[in-house]
């Protein structure tokens, strides 16, 4: 997805409700509570840690986004959930927010948006959350795509991942399959070789030129008669250690004895914690 075309729909959102006076105060964290329709379902223990870390050191550079909810003096957290599960972990009184009056359709939509920005969301997770859109606020899949600043394509195509066996969604979800890998297993016909086909890709038998192949041989003969490639990537190695060393997204590039490493950081906050897992002999201040 464009980030610009993400920036557009979040901005959008801010200038619609342009009237509205943000409030910028500090608040009891007893009287925060996440958002359950949250896009974002997995949270790793081990960067939460190291966000609080950064945390205690640095102070919370950036406020919490909530919206007050009614009938109560509590709020809900529209974005930044990941400080706040770090606030709770140095168990902070008090934290600094955003307060804005939102309705559900919007605490939805900069919820998801906010989370696509950063590509903070696996892909079940991203098309669980258009999911919702489409569900629960009627809206189209073009209206989502316009809204979040991609094609109707992109939004159709999320949410065929939704139809894979819930076991083939999970390697998703761990990263031991790519999208590339989940939407050539959409082709096969028949659930026990769909999810046979997606071990085989997460043990790194299978590519996904391969899988296309055998989603179509695969109504003519047994899995297992189909020749696989039994080499497991190094780059994939080291590439899925340094995802759960780092607790961020990490991709490997290697092409004609030259390659890339690609490390993700959401802010200034979050890239001085990467530096001080990479160095932490240096100073960062």
């Amino acid at each position: 997805m464009a980030k610009g075309g993400l920036g557009g729909g979040l901005g959008s959102l801010f200038e619609d409700n342009a009237a509205e006076i943000q409030t910028k105060k500090t608040i009891r964290l007893s009287d925060i509570e996440p958002n359950r329709n949250q896009p974002r379902k997995n949270f790793d223990d081990a960067a939460i840690s190291a966000l609080a870390n950064s945390i205690r050191e640095h102070g919370m550079l950036q406020p919490i986004l909530v919206r007050p909810l009614p009938d109560s003096n509590n709020y809900q957290i529209v974005a930044g959930e990941r400080r706040w599960r770090a606030a709770r972990m140095l168990s902070l009184n008090e934290v600094p927010v955003i307060v804005r009056e939102l309705s559900d359709l919007e605490t939805a939509e900069i919820a998801l948006i906010e989370n696509l920005q950063r590509e903070d969301l696996n892909p079940v997770e991203e098309a669980k959350a258009f999911q919702r859109l489409q569900d629960d606020f009627g809206m189209k899949q073009d209206e989502i795509a316009k809204k979040v600043g991609c094609s109707r394509s992109t939004v159709a195509n999320a949410l065929r991942l939704l139809k894979l066996p819930e076991e083939v969604q999970t390697m998703l979800i761990k990263g031991d399959i790519t999208t590339g890998h989940a939407k050539a297993l959409l082709a096969f016909s028949d659930q026990k070789q769909m999810i046979l086909a997606a071990q085989k890709a997460a043990d790194g038998q299978l590519n996904v030129r391969q899988l296309e192949k055998m989603a179509v041989e695969s109504d003519s003969k047994d899995l297992d008669d189909i020749p696989v490639s039994k080499t497991i990537s190094y780059f994939g190695e080291i590439e899925h250690a340094l995802k759960n060393r780092l607790g961020r997204k990490v991709k490997v590039q290697f092409k004609k004895n030259k390659g890339t490493l690609l490390l993700e950081f959401y802010d200034e906050e979050d890239l001085k914690l990467l530096a001080e897992l990479l160095s932490p002999e240096e100073e960062y201040d």
